[in-house]
């Protein structure tokens, strides 16, 4: 079921969604109606590219009336990097603190040389990547990586 409901969030959000003139993402009711049905969503990125696209995926759920009850991006790769205080990512993530939680990978940190007090505030650093991902799939979030 997670998965067939992952299917549709996809295909609607890549088919069929509409522009209104102030560039809001419209979601149809129908599509509105499956996605409550869930409400837990997480997000596996690796780049900047793919953070932004699942915060875009969350301002498009809430600008619709979406039900969201947790919606986590989990974060491994080169964009760890730029995950650190006085950096564009933390002007940018201002607006979803509290509301967004940002799960960074320790072994990317080690990997790339980032210390966990060089990372902007908001940010919980987890385990590893997979291990985060495979929590949030057991319990039942809707999941997808960019």
């Amino acid at each position: 079921m997670k998965k067939s409901l992952w299917c549709i969030l996809a295909l609607v959000l890549t088919f069929t969604v509409n522009e209104a003139s102030f560039g809001q993402t419209v979601l149809d009711q129908e599509t509105i109606t499956d996605l409550n049905k869930s409400p837990n969503y997480v997000f596996g990125v690796k780049d900047e590219d793919g953070l932004k696209s699942a915060l875009s995926v969350y301002d498009t759920f809430m600008e619709n009336g979406v039900q969201i009850e947790n919606f986590e991006i989990v974060v491994k790769g080169p964009v760890v990097r730029t995950m650190v205080k006085e950096s564009e990512l933390e002007e940018y993530f201002e607006k979803y603190k509290g509301k967004v939680r940002v799960s960074i990978c320790s072994i990317a940190m080690k990997r790339l040389g980032v210390p966990k007090e060089q990372l902007f505030p908001g940010l919980d650093v987890v385990e590893t990547y997979t291990l985060r991902i495979l929590q949030l799939q057991a319990l039942g979030y809707n999941s997808i990586s960019y």
